[in-house]
């Protein structure tokens, strides 16, 4: 087991949820009811970041409702002409500002952007 495996399997863990009510991995807690106010509170606890890993519907979501701090995506050289779009054509623009960019081999970069508000287009 890999060491930032134990990390997460010690960290306290919320599952945005209306179906799931007895999560098995321990240190998990269901989040339902008031998702934005629920993760403004956890937002505001000291010490600590909050992830989302896997959802795009979450993802799209949190951007829509002005809580996310800083998105980090692994932009891989792949062109894929079907499946789910992270970013949908009817969504709302914004911004994104490069914070840090780490590329790996094989074209890979591991990016991180903070969003900057609605983008400023040229007329």
């Amino acid at each position: 087991m890999a060491a930032g495996t134990r990390s997460l399997h010690s960290r306290p863990k919320y599952v945005a949820s209306t179906t799931l009510t007895n999560p098995t991995w321990a240190g998990t807690t269901v989040l339902s009811g008031d998702l934005a106010a629920a993760i403004r509170e956890l937002k505001a606890k000291p010490g600590g970041e909050l992830q989302v890993h896997g959802s795009g519907t979450l993802t799209r979501w949190l951007l829509e409702n002005d809580l996310v701090d800083e998105l980090t995506l692994l932009v891989c050289p792949v062109i894929v002409g079907q499946g789910r779009r992270l970013f949908p054509d009817d969504g709302p623009d914004l911004a994104l500002d490069l914070v840090k960019s780490r590329p790996f081999p094989k074209g890979i970069t591991l990016r991180t952007y903070r969003p900057a508000g609605r983008p400023q287009y040229a007329t």
